[in-house]
């Protein structure tokens, strides 16, 4: 189940970010914590952006960071942040970024099932409007157990 990823310390709401950049940072902060990825994992969710461009930008407003797995993630997990006020990205069709899911996996299988029923969560207009708005992080929880 979606909810068994998140814990509070893997949600973070109303964050103030400088860019695009410490959004970024900021999501990955809350996996490396988490004992979910290493710090240089972080630095090459970054990496993958300035290298490959936005492609993380999902939906209108959404961003799924990511990188590889040999990139120094230790086990499948997810964090949430919703920004105080939207980055830019440079999508044309999809910024600004009010919420960013950062995510890892340990191999190239082992996180499908995870992103497999966040997409069938996120496809749900209403859910993704939830997240960005969210006030708390039962609110969250409690629409991820449904």
């Amino acid at each position: 189940m979606l909810a068994d990823y998140l814990t509070p310390d893997l949600v973070k709401l109303q964050v103030q970010a400088d860019d695009w950049r410490d959004a970024v940072r900021q999501g990955g902060e809350l996996l490396q914590k988490a004992g979910i990825c290493e710090p240089r994992y972080v630095e090459a969710m970054i990496k993958a952006v300035e290298q490959m461009g936005p492609y993380m930008v999902l939906a209108p407003g959404l961003a799924l960071a990511h990188a590889r797995p040999q990139d120094g993630v230790l086990r499948v997990g997810m964090s949430i942040i919703t920004l105080q006020k939207p980055v830019e990205f440079g999508s044309k069709a999809n910024d600004p970024v009010k919420l960013v899911i950062s995510f890892g996996g340990v191999d190239k299988t082992s996180h499908i099932g995870m992103l497999q029923e966040l997409a069938k969560f996120l496809m749900i207009e209403d859910n993704q409007k939830l997240l960005k708005e969210a006030a708390s992080f039962d609110e969250i929880k409690e629409a991820l157990k449904h």
